[in-house]
């Protein structure tokens, strides 16, 4: 326990004081040539995840997969995948990363496995078959499963013909990733000791995919076939059954080892819920990683429709970041982020890739995420600033969400496909999945043989070997951010948090403080000048500004385009 500020006592947590970042191991960086990014590579870049100052790498999954869906299908999760490398690649990379005291968390796939997993190859070998329970089946006999919606499936359908026993077995993803069946505790207990098996060899806690999923409804109550995404996703999160086996995975697996963290994919949980999952006498989840203000721009409809989604949506989005902190501020943690494999680049999403706008708009947005009170993730490549690469042919992209949608909406007809490959320009995953761009050698310094994806053609003059030595470049921006969130750690990662001119249609004002310390944060999140009065403060010394002044007349302060500055105020 801390004492924190002079009203609160609030635990303390190695967790909640990290900056973690995410990589997207295939496109970090490559060692053997192969155009694939790999565990080796990951070890070799150690001094410059050092020198960014991060406390916590989250590695999206490196076990053994036939790669359907990049590894989110896994077909052996006690080894490794042949392209990123061996246990032995593994054991060196955890121990470096020990020694610089960065800690890892892995991404353990809940929901689902391969369909090339030997558990599933055993359970649709027979219908006696001691594996068979490990999935979810349905007898032909019986006719026609219930419709289930699958977010990957060519016909959006979840339920998949096998001739081998006549029956159906469910994958709410690609055809390839068949749902596990949490019902059978054989299925809990063999992936209670996966948990064991990694936290064994030393790793420090888990990103727990899809895990709402996991409980289903064996009823089978029919589902409507013309419910908007969101509706499905609502749907397949609701069933209480996940707290049981939550509990349980947390008293037969984490309760057993020390300071272990746990955050889990969340964006199926109802708002409402959230505190059912991480209040921290729940013994469930540390965190949420849930998606509801990273969704506000670009997805259909939001959970709280009175705000208009859309590009710069600036009070919607201080809206679910103020409810989000309201509803875990005395009893549980959040999580913060603005990009990661799922979601397109955040300068390009939140910010404004042009070139007149691009460094100042990625500054702003990171000056947000680490000077919140919740756990900041940073993902891969967004602290220099990568862009969308904007794909315009369905033959570029990688990702089977992209292609099997698209092909969905070329069947009704090609117009739909076309406006749906125009919709992915700027939301498809495979805009986050391109290779870091170490330098402007060939292939990015990624590799020396040709990427598994394209490059973004930007790598010349947006890279790291660019900005490493640039004290004006965004990634210089990022590391003092960083270790000014650590010098007042009281204040950014403990402190009271409260929102200043809620309705102001472009500017994001709030005050973190702690005691009689108090720190006035001030975005602008347009590429206008825009104004705010704050006559009631008295600014004092600005610790940081992504412009080279501030404009203050008698308590009018004038922002630039993307102007992020903090403040010490008297």
């Amino acid at each position: 326990m801390n004492q924190i500020s002079e009203n609160k006592i609030l635990k303390t947590n190695w967790w909640k004081e990290a900056v973690v970042y995410q990589i997207y191991p295939r496109s970090f960086y490559d060692t053997n040539g192969d155009g694939i990014g790999d565990l080796k590579g990951i070890t070799s870049k150690i001094d410059y995840l050092v020198d960014l100052g991060i406390d916590a790498i989250w590695l999206c999954p490196i076990n053994e997969s036939p790669n359907d869906d990049n590894g989110y299908d896994v077909s052996n999760y006690k080894t490794i995948m042949k392209e990123m490398g061996t246990l032995e690649d593994f054991d060196e990379m955890l121990e470096i990363l020990k020694k610089n005291n960065i800690k890892l968390i892995m991404d353990l796939v809940l929901n689902h496995s391969s369909d090339e997993h030997e558990w599933f190859l055993q359970s649709k070998s027979s219908r006696e078959n001691k594996y068979r329970d490990y999935y979810h089946w349905w007898p032909a006999e019986k006719g026609k499963p219930p419709y289930r919606f699958s977010l990957f499936d060519e016909n959006a359908d979840a339920w998949m013909y096998d001739k081998t026993t006549e029956s159906y077995y469910l994958h709410y993803f690609s055809r390839k990733q068949p749902d596990l069946n949490w019902e059978n505790p054989a299925v809990r207990n063999e992936m209670y000791d996966i948990m064991k098996y990694w936290l064994d060899k030393g790793v420090s806690g888990f990103r727990l995919d899809a895990f709402p999923f996991m409980a289903k409804d064996h009823s089978w109550p029919e589902i409507a076939q013309n419910l908007e995404l969101e509706d499905y996703i609502k749907i397949y999160g609701s069933n209480k059954n996940v707290h049981v086996y939550l509990k349980e995975m947390h008293e037969q697996v984490f309760s057993n080892y020390e300071n272990v963290y746990t955050v889990g994919e969340g964006g199926a949980i109802p708002f409402e819920n959230i505190l059912d999952y991480v209040h921290e006498n729940s013994q469930e989840l540390n965190t949420l990683y849930h998606d509801e203000l990273i969704n506000i721009w670009g997805r259909n409809k939001l959970e709280d429709k009175k705000y208009e989604v859309g590009k710069n949506n600036i009070i919607g989005f201080k809206s679910i970041v103020k409810k989000w902190h309201d509803t875990l501020n005395e009893n549980a943690w959040n999580t913060v982020f603005l990009g990661n494999h799922d979601q397109s680049r955040a300068v390009s999403k939140f910010g404004n890739d042009s070139e007149t706008f691009f460094n100042v708009s990625a500054k702003m947005l990171f000056t947000f995420l680490l000077t919140q009170k919740a756990t900041p993730y940073i993902y891969n490549g967004d602290e220099i600033g990568m862009s969308n690469i904007r794909f315009t042919q369905i033959e570029q992209y990688d990702d089977i969400q992209t292609k099997n949608r698209y092909y969905l909406a070329l069947k009704e007809n090609q117009q739909k496909a076309n406006e749906y490959l125009q919709e992915q320009q700027e939301l498809s995953r495979d805009n986050a999945r391109t290779p870091i761009q170490w330098n402007s050698n060939t292939n990015a310094g990624f590799s020396a043989f040709t990427p598994w994806i394209k490059l973004n053609e930007n790598y010349k003059t947006v890279n790291v070997e660019n900005q490493i030595l640039d004290s004006d470049s965004i990634l210089s921006f990022v590391k003092n951010l960083i270790r000014l969130r650590k010098t007042k750690k009281e204040i950014f990662v403990y402190g009271d948090f409260e929102m200043i001119e809620q309705e102001h249609p472009s500017i994001f004002a709030y005050i973190r403080k702690q005691n009689d310390k108090q720190i006035l944060v001030l975005l602008n999140f347009t590429k206008t000048n825009t104004s705010i009065e704050l006559s009631s403060f008295l600014l004092g010394k600005i610790i940081c500004n992504n412009h080279e002044s501030l404009a203050n007349e008698n308590g009018i302060i004038s922002l630039l385009p993307y102007q992020a500055v903090i403040v010490e105020t008297n």
